[in-house]
């Protein structure tokens, strides 16, 4: 089963900096299957992010690729995820991620 990394970048990323190398474990990521993320896919398009690096602004997971996500669309992502108890690992990244002002970074399948 494909699964998404998340994890949280205890430095945030740099402006000019692209991040393209698949490195779940320098980011001590939790594992989530795509079958939780691919039915929240169209909710997350709202979620304002950055596709490998911050010089490309865009709205969603970049699905297949790496994903910056801003302190400032946490709280956004979080509602989304809110009720779903399958998510529970996920949501306490997220809020401990929003508790330090941190980015989270995505790892798509």
């Amino acid at each position: 089963m494909p699964k998404h990394e998340f994890g949280i970048m205890q430095t945030a990323p740099r402006k000019g900096k692209r991040y393209d190398s698949y490195e779940p474990e320098k980011y001590g990521c939790i594992s989530v299957d795509d079958d939780y993320i691919l039915p929240l896919l169209e909710e997350f398009k709202n979620i304002k992010c950055y596709w490998h690096t911050l010089d490309r602004p865009e709205f969603g997971f970049a699905y297949y690729g790496i994903t910056l996500i801003p302190p400032e669309s946490l709280d956004g992502l979080i509602a989304i995820i809110w009720s779903n108890s399958k998510l529970s690992d996920l949501m306490a990244l997220l809020k401990e991620a929003e508790a330090n002002k941190k980015f989270v970074i995505h790892f798509g399948i």
